[in-house]
């Protein structure tokens, strides 16, 4: 096993990491076993209206009955997984602080509590699959997040890499703020107008866009490009001042791509969900899918040590 992986934790990890680690891999994995236990349940809601259902006093006894354990499935998710979120969200809140936790949990709410009461009431849509899958989404890019800073702990940080990484973590945070603020009006202004024209379809729309303004792909724009910097440093430990100032350049070209890339995707789901185009699963799978694809970009950056010192491509040691 290398030095450096997502995926195995590191060698040397204090205790309080090890087990914040242990927990976050808990949470995840209950998530994800949620999730596709609800999806499943939620399959006889998918043929209500469906030409081919013969019998729909039957279909809707078996939604009904399928709406109670997808709530019971749920409660877990949104209290124990989730509870990340509710305690960050609580905490911004105190301080005033609009962080990326605020939009999530709004989210959440939104979305859990109108399904339980349509379950109770046996009528109204239930969205607990789109709670489950941005639960589980949210929970697989902040794992990847969590790794990235534990293994930037363990490669002794060099004052080049950490002057770059501060500037760069004001800059990224400073961005996320008015992104997150700006969606919410938008989600804010959006439920309203579909409250007005078309009640049914105000809950999905306003879901999808607090979902969209998560701007996790942003926050994990700075940790996993400085997490690739350090493990180049540990496979080239001879890298001299000039080496470690470029490859400090080039984080900082790549972690600038992957946040303004990923605010560029949510931009352009944005109109879409306001027009009611994109259902809340299909949102929490492009928020994972753009916190993937910021996770690749960096893993590029760290890939590029593989080749010799005299072989790497000079646009990978330039400054942007």
């Amino acid at each position: 096993m290398r030095a450096f992986s997502l995926f195995s934790p590191p060698k040397v990890l204090a205790d309080g990491e090890r087990k914040k680690r242990r927990h976050m891999l808990a949470r995840l994995g209950l998530a994800w076993l949620a999730m596709m236990q609800v999806m499943m349940f939620a399959f006889p809601g998918y043929l209500r209206g469906s030409p081919s259902s013969d019998d729909a006093s039957l279909l809707d006894q078996a939604v009904f009955l399928m709406n109670w354990c997808s709530l019971a499935l749920t409660v877990p998710v949104v209290l124990y997984c989730a509870w990340p979120v509710w305690s960050g969200a609580l905490g911004r809140a105190q301080r005033a602080h609009l962080g990326m936790d605020v939009p999530v949990a709004l989210g959440i709410v939104a979305a859990f509590i109108p399904s339980a009461m349509a379950t109770w009431s046996g009528r109204g849509e239930v969205y607990f699959d789109s709670v489950t899958m941005f639960v589980a989404f949210l929970l697989t890019a902040r794992y990847f997040e969590l790794c990235a800073r534990q293994a930037i702990g363990i490669g002794g940080l060099h004052r080049h890499l950490e002057r770059y990484r501060r500037a760069l973590a004001a800059r990224a945070d400073s961005i996320a703020a008015w992104f997150t603020a700006a969606q919410l009006l938008l989600a804010l202004g959006a439920g309203a107008f579909w409250h007005a024209a078309d009640p049914s379809r105000a809950v999905g729309v306003v879901v999808a866009l607090l979902v969209i303004s998560c701007p996790c792909a942003m926050a994990m724009s700075v940790p996993t490009a400085i997490a690739a910097a350090h493990a180049r440093v540990l496979r080239r430990p001879d890298m001299d001042v000039a080496e470690v100032d470029a490859l400090a350049r080039a984080t900082s070209r790549v972690s600038r791509q992957s946040l303004y890339g990923s605010m560029a995707w949510h931009l352009l789901m944005t109109p879409l969900a306001m027009l009611g185009w994109v259902q809340p699963w299909l949102a929490a799978i492009t928020m994972l899918l753009s916190s993937l694809a910021v996770g690749a970009n960096s893993w590029r950056l760290y890939r590029r040590d593989c080749l010799p010192a005299g072989d790497w491509p000079a646009d990978a040691i330039q400054g942007a």
